[in-house]
């Protein structure tokens, strides 16, 4: 068990500090590790997080999303009760962060969403050695093993060049995948006009706010089939919606981890399954764990029991935190890109 750590309904807790971490009900205190709805929630009486984290809350939730607010910066520490707080960078999305607890020698990461693969929309994943660490596990079986982005780019442009008279619809989630999609498609030299569906416009502007370059960027509006031959970019719900219908016959793409898994890819409505991930697949979770040489994991949201065996195969004391409230981030964001 951490000494720093504890389960409480509504969320992790430290005791010591005060403090909640991505806590799903409101509470006095929470130390929030990034903008994704399953983790930020609104209604808390005080939030600590990165300035950015705090500027999509802000952007989603609206200004009076807390009480009160404060930035820390990634490597910075702030105490609190006597207990040292520090956020570091965790690859997932703009913003998020791994938080760490130390006291009197003791240390605790509590990850949050991350992943290893390089994503030039966010600072990359940073190894923090603790003696406690918490692990999200959402691709936690050893089926789950993400290839590079590009190759999954590499085949939107096929298709592209294959059926130029459709337009190509790509379902992302509004938070980290949208503008990830932008990102890595102008990497490859892709400079062509994108066009996006309007729940995704405002985080987008504000990765462009950041000094995130994604090209050029135009609302769908009223257009539809003279989108032909172009990419439009949109919640993954609408790929289903009648809203797609005015393009014609699209080719329906979806980006997601959950592409590995066919039945998740016909759920979806997609034809072309783009496998892009913000999260850890199962050797980068494993790896992850070894490297910060933690002799106690806690393993929440996902495939819990899996790596929870693996950890005990490899000598590491193990747990699962069965806690309710979390997913890998893109059912509740689609939710509330719905609601706009």
């Amino acid at each position: 068990m951490s000494d720093l750590l504890t389960l409480t309904p509504e969320g992790l807790y430290c005791p010591e500090a005060g403090v909640h971490i991505d806590p799903v009900r409101p509470v006095e205190k929470a130390v929030i590790t990034h903008g994704h709805a399953d983790h930020a929630r609104s209604g808390h009486g005080a939030v600590l997080a990165t300035r950015q984290t705090l500027d999509i809350m802000a952007i989603r939730y609206g200004e009076n999303f807390c009480g009160a607010a404060q930035a820390i910066h990634y490597g910075e520490t702030l105490k609190l009760r006597g207990v040292d707080i520090s956020l570091h960078p965790a690859g997932h999305v703009l913003g998020s962060a791994q938080i760490l607890l130390s006291s009197a020698g003791r240390r605790t990461v509590v990850s949050g969403d991350y992943k290893r693969q390089t994503d030039p929309t966010c600072a990359p994943f940073e190894v923090v050695p603790c003696d406690t660490f918490v692990t999200e596990a959402t691709f936690g079986l050893p089926v789950f093993r993400h290839p590079p982005a590009q190759q999954e780019i590499a085949k939107l442009l096929l298709s592209l060049e294959v059926f130029p008279e459709q337009t190509h619809l790509v379902g992302a989630y509004a938070l980290g995948k949208a503008q990830r999609v932008l990102a890595e498609l102008r990497a490859t030299g892709y400079s062509k006009t994108i066009y996006m569906h309007g729940a995704l416009e405002r985080l987008t502007a504000y990765y462009q706010s950041q000094g995130i370059d994604l090209g050029d960027v135009e609302p769908v509006g009223q257009r539809g089939k003279e989108l032909a031959g172009e990419i439009v970019l949109c919640p993954p719900g609408q790929l289903s919606d009648r809203w797609s219908r005015r393009f014609g016959d699209p080719v329906a793409a979806m980006a997601s981890g959950w592409m590995r898994v066919r039945a998740r890819a016909r759920q979806r409505g997609a034809e072309l399954p783009l496998i892009l991930s913000d999260h850890a697949d199962w050797d980068d979770l494993c790896r992850t764990i070894l490297e910060t040489g933690a002799e106690q994991i806690w393993v929440t949201h996902g495939a819990e029991e899996a790596l929870v065996h693996w950890c005990e195969l490899n000598g590491r004391n193990a747990r699962p935190l069965n806690m309710i409230g979390y997913d890998d981030g893109e059912d509740a964001d689609v939710a509330r890109a719905a609601q706009g």
